[in-house]
This record gives structure tokens, sequence and C-alpha cells, in this order.
């Protein structure tokens, strides 16, 4: 599972060593590891069920903090087991022995984390006061006070101990049962064009393509092979969100995203202000630059398979993986060279999987796995500009995992609101270092113009992509959607926020079915675009500070999860809860599509 690929035009691929977690499946060291999970995680409900009140009263005598100390170690065993079986499964999700290893960790994880399932119900339980005198006199129990306060956050939602046993352990044959055939439907698909059988992501990939017959035969190809298919994404569809809604109204969850909210630790208000700003500025941002990118294509309008063409000035070279990983270092090397020596690691320590190979899940990624170990970055790279972006996208996820890493287990994870902000701050170094340096004015504009695109793509899209969410969840409640129910509320939201300029083909009512944040993580999306306009804002105090923006930085990603996005953003004098915070961000946007217009007219 390590090595590298050589591929023709992009150089040396590396694929990654995952001996770090564990040498191979079949490990002495994977059922050592699993028999210990089960054998400690029994001892530990032995030794602390029934007992944490007792504890919390003694204070300065008790011994919580010990406790938590031993849930974090076991947290910290069951994530690396867990984090190897998703990696060796990601790797390719067709091989069957990987499904097989994949499942029976899954379903031994779950069976043994039950004997976990009462600790943190049980200190939820602790009455306020205890819990506060055993953060004041208990100095270990003090040390994890962000986690606790965290997870008292989900009090008011939390059931009755035997309920909450029956939802973790039918999860197995129930969403996440759902979320695997997903999977597995989407990696063993095949699209069609030109007589060529490819999977998703080099067909996706033909959308960006500079030959508009390639675009629109790929787009054909994916409506045909997801039409086929689109009775099983539908029911899948239904299924999980009938699941969340069973869910939501046993929690007393009023909307169908405050589950998200609540898991993200962000106010409804907060998400509810950064849509409405992003709706009110669709005119001013897709279906403005979308105007104007069909008139460089010489149309009258684009058609849906025409929106990330690249222009006529955009270079068709294919960017080799050694220009691409140079590239990107040295934007963080600008930055801060402590960036660069983290983000150097996943290099030369082989902590990347780059090649694209039938089997290996679409997309990308960067999975924190445990903090003892560290982070592994997946990408499906082709070569592209997008690319590059996505490479110093992931290597920003991987830079900021390591450095909360230092948290430990539990407090390590950053809520999806802030998780973005340093992948995206990522890709602007990157894109800010690139175009500072060019001087030719097509290029500039080709840059330009692919920038734009992308926040479109992260900011108005995600949004889009929100909606379509909310208006299906909220719809599941009456009862099933069709397939044609779904395609007509994907067209509604994608007409709205793409634009008149943006021509919806027969065909594209089916797109929605390949996206997998809507079966894997339901409203994860609008985290994209709050990231987006937060590292926008970021960006603008980084350019205007004289100096310490850097430790600042540093700090906010080292938080982890141990602070509210309020906390973090203080220093730089910013505000989520302010709804003209949104209306900076989207004005940076706004901004670039100016200067695109300008090198334009000029």
């Amino acid at each position: 599972m390590a090595g590298a690929r050589k591929t023709a035009d992009l150089g040396s691929l590396p694929e990654w060593n995952l001996a770090d977690l564990y040498p191979a499946m079949d490990s002495r060291e994977v059922k050592d590891d699993m028999a210990r999970a089960e054998r400690e995680a029994r001892a530990f409900e032995e030794a602390w069920k029934g007992r944490l009140a007792d504890e919390a009263a003694k204070g300065s005598e008790g011994r919580l903090g010990e406790a938590v100390r031993a849930y974090e170690g076991l947290d910290e065993l069951f994530g690396r087991i867990g984090s190897y079986a998703g990696l060796v499964y990601a790797s390719d999700t067709s091989d069957p022995k990987r499904a097989k290893f994949y499942g029976d960790v899954q379903e031994k994880l779950t069976d043994a984390s039950t004997h976990l399932l009462f600790f943190t119900l049980e200190l939820n339980k602790i009455d306020d006061a205890l819990i506060d005198t055993a953060l004041e006199q208990d100095a270990l129990f003090s040390h994890y006070h962000p986690w606790v306060l965290d997870i008292r956050k989900d009090k008011p939602h939390q059931l009755e101990d035997r309920i909450e046993q029956l939802f973790h352990e039918s999860s197995m044959v129930g969403r996440g049962a759902w979320n695997r055939l997903f999977d597995e439907t989407m990696t063993s698909l095949r699209f069609t064009v030109d007589g060529e059988e490819l999977t998703l992501e080099p067909t996706l990939n033909l959308l960006q393509d500079a030959d508009g017959e390639k675009r629109r035969k790929a787009s054909e190809a994916l409506s045909a092979t997801l039409g086929e298919h689109i009775r099983l994404f539908t029911l899948v569809t239904n299924t999980l969100a009938k699941d969340k809604e069973i869910s939501d109204r046993w929690r007393s969850f009023a909307d169908v995203a405050d589950s998200r909210h609540l898991a993200n630790r962000v106010e409804r208000e907060v998400v509810d202000a950064l849509a409405a700003a992003v709706h009110e500025a669709f005119p001013r941002l897709s279906h403005r630059y979308y105007a104007m990118k069909a008139k460089w294509l010489g149309m009258d309008a684009l058609n849906h398979w025409d929106r990330n063409a690249p222009l006529p000035e955009a270079p068709q070279t294919v960017i080799g993986w050694d220009e691409a990983r140079e590239t990107v270092l040295s934007a963080y090397r600008s930055f801060a060279p402590e960036m660069a020596e983290i983000a150097g690691r996943f290099f030369e320590r082989n902590w990347i999987d780059a090649p694209v190979r039938p089997g290996k899940a679409p997309g990308a990624f960067a999975h924190p796995t445990v903090p003892s170990v560290h982070p592994y970055v997946l990408l499906n790279y082709m070569g592209k500009p997008r690319d590059v972006m996505t490479l110093a996208h992931e290597l920003g996820h991987g830079v900021h995992q390591v450095l909360a890493g230092e948290q430990g287990a539990l407090m390590s994870a950053t809520p999806l609101t802030l998780a973005e902000t340093a992948s995206v701050f990522g890709e602007m170094l990157t894109f800010r270092s690139l175009i500072d340096r060019t001087t030719d004015r097509r290029e500039r504009k080709a840059m330009l113009a692919q920038k734009v695109e992308d926040m479109i793509n992260t900011v108005v899209r995600q949004i889009a992509f929100y909606e379509f969410e909310r208006k299906v969840h909220t719809e599941r409640r009456k009862g099933e959607l069709t397939s044609d129910r779904l395609g007509e509320l994907w067209l509604e939201v994608q007409a709205e926020s793409l634009g008149p300029a943006v021509k919806l083909r027969e065909g594209y009512e089916t797109f929605w079915a390949y996206i997998p944040h809507f079966i894997h993580s339901p409203f994860y999306v609008y985290a994209y675009a709050f990231g987006d306009c937060l590292v926008n804002s970021l960006f603008a105090v980084y350019s205007q500070a004289e100096k310490g923006f850097q430790e600042k930085y540093f700090e906010l990603l080292k938080a982890g999860g141990t602070k509210h996005h309020s906390e973090l953003l203080a220093p730089f004098g910013l505000d989520a809860s302010d709804p003209a915070f949104w209306g900076k961000g989207l004005a940076v946007i706004e901004g670039l599509i100016d200067e695109l217009q300008e090198l334009d007219e000029g």
C-alpha cells in the first residue's frame, strides 16, 4: 500500500503508506488491537458505570479526570482501527476483501463501543454545580474543560440509555449500510464516452475539457448512467432522510438542519444569515459571472456542461506532480516556513495517495486518523489547474489536523464550519502566489476566472446544495419523494443560483445523485461557504497586517475543538454573528469579478 505510480505526463504519483497505522489487513497487530478494544471497553464499563456522580462529588479527591483520560485512550484506539479500515476501503471500494474487512471492523467497533455509550450520557446527568466543582478542584478533569462543556450542549437532545444503545447498534444495519451501498454503487458505475468506459472522477474531469463536444458527451454519459440507477439513489435518499427525521424527532430538534448546527457548534441564526447573504448575492456573483463567461466563449448562454469549461486564454498544459508540489509548498513557505515544513511531510513520508484507480473513492479528502499517528490525504490527481488547488486545499486540512492533534483525541476535532478555514486559506495562498508573479494579461484573466469559478462553486453552489437539502428533508416529512420530484427540486435551486446565462439541458435533473455529502453528512455543505467567506475576511486582515498575523493564525489552528468560533475570530477583529461579516466575504468575490470585467474591457 505504499510507493508511487508512474503516469504519462504527470510524473511519479505517490501512493500512501498505511503502515504507520497497521502493517496489513490480516496482521497480528490488527487482530490484537481489535481484541484489546473489546476487552478494555468492557473493563472501562465495569470500572466506571454508575460511579461518575460520586466521583464528581469528591472534588479534589475524585477520579473523574482519570476516567476521562481512560475514555480518551479508548477513543484513540478505536479511532486508529477505524481509520485504517476506512482508508484501506477507500483505496479500492470494489475489492470484496477490503469491503469485508471494512464491514467487519465497523461491526466489531460498533459492538465494542456499546460499552462506552454510558460515559457521556452519565456525565451529562450530573448536576451542573457538581460538574463546576469538579472542574475547579480536579486538575486532570479541568484539562478536559472544553470537551466537558462541549458534550453538555448535547444534553437537551440525549435519550434514555437503552434507546441510545438501540440507535447506536442499529446504525450498522441502518444509516451505515445505506452509506456503504451508495459508495459501492457509485464506484462500480461506468460512464461511456466515445466508446470508452470511465469511472466517475475522469468523467467529471471531462466537464473541464477545452473541447465542447467532449464536455457534452461527458454530461450525457453522466445523465445516462445516473438515470439508469436513479431509482436506487432515490431509495437511498428517501431512506436516509427518513432515518434522520426519526432521529431528529426523538431528539427534539425543531429544524431539519439543527442537529448539524449543534454538531458544528454554530447558531442557526448565523447559518441563516450566511445563506440569506449568499442567496441575495446570486445576481451579483454567479448570474453576472456566467453571463460574462458565455460572451467570452461566444455563446448566447452556457449549457450546464460548459459551466467549468476553461477559457480560450487558459493554458492547456498538464501540470506534473513535481510542479504541483513545488507550487503549493512555495506558497505555504512564503506565508510561514513551519507551514511548508508540515505540508512537506505528506510528500516525504507517503501520506498522500494521488493516482486515479478503478474502485478508488472519488473526490478528495484529508483524514485526520488519530493524534498519535498523522493525517492522510486522498486525491484523484489528473494534472488540471483545479487539481493543484485541490492539493493546496487538502494539505491545508492536513496542516490543521497535525497542529490540532496537540489537543488529544477528544479535543482535536474541529467543527466543520472552522475545519474548512485552513484548507480554503491554503488555496488562497497558492492562488495569490501564482497570480502575483503573472504579468501576461491573458494568463491573468484565465487565472482570475478560474479562481472566481472555484469561489462560486464553494459559496454559491454549496448554498444551493444546502437549499436543495432543506427542501428535500422538509418535504420528506410528508412522505417519499419520487425521482422526478427530486429532479424538480434540484433544477429549481440550480436555475435560481446559476441564473439565466446557464441553460440546464435534459439529463441534468439526475446530477444530484452523485454528490456524496447528501448521503454521508446531511447539511455538511454550508461549511464550505462558511469557510470561504471566513477566509476571505481573514485574508483581508492578513493583507493589511504588519506583523503577528501568522502567530495568531497558528494559534487558531492549534486550538482544534477547544474554542467557539467567536473566541477564535476575536483576535482578528472578526465576528461571524454580525450579518455584515458575510457581506465582507462576498465582496471579495465581487471584487475579483470587477477586476475580470476591467481586464475584459481594457
